[in-house]
C-alpha cells in the first residue's frame, strides 16, 4: 500500500463516522415541525439586565403553554415578543407552531 492510500483510508473512515453521527442525531423525535392547540397558562417578564437582556431594553417576555399530546399533558415555556406577551393573556386558546424546539408562530383559536 502506498503512503497516499494509507492516509486516505483513515480520512474516509472519519468522513463515514461523521455522516453516520449526523444521521443518528436527525432521528430525534423532538426535531421537526409541530402545530399544537394550547392554552396560555402563564406569562412571565424578566427585568432588563437579567436573562441576557440588555439594561436599556424592556427585558425578556416568556409565555407558558399547556397542551395535550395524545394522553399526555405537556407544558412549554418560550421566549416571546412584547407584543405577543400583551396580545395573549392567560386562558387564551391558541395554536402554536414549534420548529426544532423553537416557537415559530402563535395564532388565536376561535
Amino acid at each position: 500500500m502506498t503512503r497516499g492510500k494509507a492516509q486516505a483510508v483513515p480520512a474516509a473512515l472519519l468522513l463515514l463516522a461523521g455522516l453516520l453521527a449526523a444521521c443518528a442525531s436527525s432521528s430525534d423525535p423532538s426535531r421537526g415541525f409541530k402545530a399544537l392547540d394550547a392554552v396560555v397558562v402563564g406569562r412571565e417578564k424578566e427585568a432588563p439586565g437579567s436573562g441576557g437582556a440588555s439594561f436599556r431594553g424592556t427585558g425578556n417576555y416568556y409565555m407558558v403553554f399547556e397542551t395535550r399530546e395524545g394522553e399526555v399533558t405537556s407544558t412549554y415555556r418560550f421566549l416571546v415578543t412584547e407584543q405577543q406577551y400583551h396580545r395573549f393573556p392567560e386562558g387564551t386558546r391558541v395554536r402554536i407552531v414549534i420548529a426544532d424546539n423553537n416557537l415559530r408562530e402563535i395564532r388565536p383559536l376561535p
